[in-house]
């Protein structure tokens, strides 16, 4: 009943949780540039304000590269929808001929099929407005919650030490500090995660002459940030720009080099850069996306990582939640030792069932 009304209040209180939980890890991440100002006699209401205001900057220059790489696609629209149709009509040839389908009922299928999405089409614009709207809402109310949650600190923090028993401080006090830890650490990994693939990606479409290579790179380092499911949607976008404008030569040169680099990312910089404090084992990093994405979207997406990684904390300090802890993390034990004990038990039992009714009948 209490995972029950859990999911059930996270699913309702989305447009409310979502940015203050955002905001909660931003303000993490921005805390030891406003103690370093601190530090340096700085007002703390000017630390947080100049803080705030470098993030800011950084993220509205990231935000105008891409629109404005974006806008220039629309010189290159008409040439792109020719070139989509050839490949599609290529696409329709080689199903009817490989799987024996007349064209007419493919054809046929398509209209079928556009008819309903432009019936859907009035839904479609409400929800893109309806999204655009939350988004914008979204910019407003975070630097707000940042602000707060930077400037209230102490008051936090002294809430959340009077919820405990003195005796109980140090443990909370741990876990803080190492909640703190986790976040920063995966959160810092991420950016020089995102900043490297952004540069693989680039180099590698621009190799291959792949039209708008940066904003794609970078477009596939920022969809990268989601685990698993990020991916292919970062690969899709390059591989349909090759195959609509260029050949399908280059298609297939870009699923080469996007597994790559996702092979070089998997084993190497994500293990070594991000990987370094968030210690879960993949089964359960798939499911917490899938159900981050469930009740939050793609924000719930990014954020499913990070508070999976708290929660383990939290797991591993209290003593009747270490196997919960233990299931989360990647500690995995040595599997032929534990089936072999598994068995041995087994057996001793069943030796113990057969050696019980032998006694009682010689008695």
């Amino acid at each position: 009943m209490g995972l029950t009304g859990f999911f059930f209040i996270a699913y309702i209180g989305r447009p409310v949780l979502v940015p203050i939980i955002l905001a909660t890890i931003v303000a993490i991440l921005l805390n030891p540039v406003v103690t370093y100002l601190c530090s340096k006699n700085l007002n703390r209401v000017l630390a947080i304000g100049i803080s705030l205001l470098g993030a800011m900057i950084l993220m509205t220059a990231l935000i105008w590269f891409i629109i404005s790489q974006a806008a220039k696609l629309n010189d290159t629209l008409p040439e792109f929808k020719q070139n989509f149709e050839r490949m599609f009509n290529n696409v329709v040839n080689w199903i009817s001929y490989s799987f024996s389908i007349s064209k007419t009922k493919i054809q046929d299928f398509i209209v079928r099929v556009k008819a309903g999405g432009m019936e859907n089409s009035t839904a479609m614009v409400a929800a893109v407005m309806g999204t655009i709207t939350k988004f914008l809402a979204l910019l407003f109310l975070l630097p707000v919650y940042i602000f707060m949650i930077l400037y209230y600190k102490p008051l936090l923090l002294e809430f959340i030490a009077r919820l405990f028993k003195k005796e109980k401080h140090h443990v909370v006090a741990e876990v803080l500090q190492e909640s703190k830890g986790v976040i920063q650490s995966y959160l810092y990994g991420l950016l020089i995660e995102a900043v490297i693939i952004a540069v693989l990606n680039s180099i590698g479409l621009l190799i291959l002459g792949v039209h708008y290579a940066i904003l794609l790179g970078i477009l596939g380092a920022i969809l990268n940030i989601i685990p698993y499911i990020g991916g292919a949607i970062a690969l899709a976008l390059p591989v349909i720009m090759a195959f609509a404008t260029q050949s399908t030569a280059t298609g297939i040169w870009v699923i080469v080099v996007y597994t790559v680099i996702q092979f070089i990312d998997n084993n190497f910089i994500v293990p070594k850069i991000v990987a370094s404090k968030v210690r879960m084992n993949a089964l359960v990093s798939l499911i917490v996306v899938l159900i981050g994405g469930a009740l939050w979207g793609i924000p719930g997406m990014f954020l499913s990582i990070p508070i999976t990684a708290i929660t383990k904390v939290i797991f591993d300090r209290v003593e009747t939640l270490t196997p919960f802890g233990f299931l989360i993390g990647d500690n995995q034990p040595d599997f032929h030792k534990i089936a072999f004990k598994t068995r041995s038990a087994g057996k001793k039992e069943q030796a113990k069932a057969k050696a019980q009714p032998q006694s009682a009948g010689n008695s």
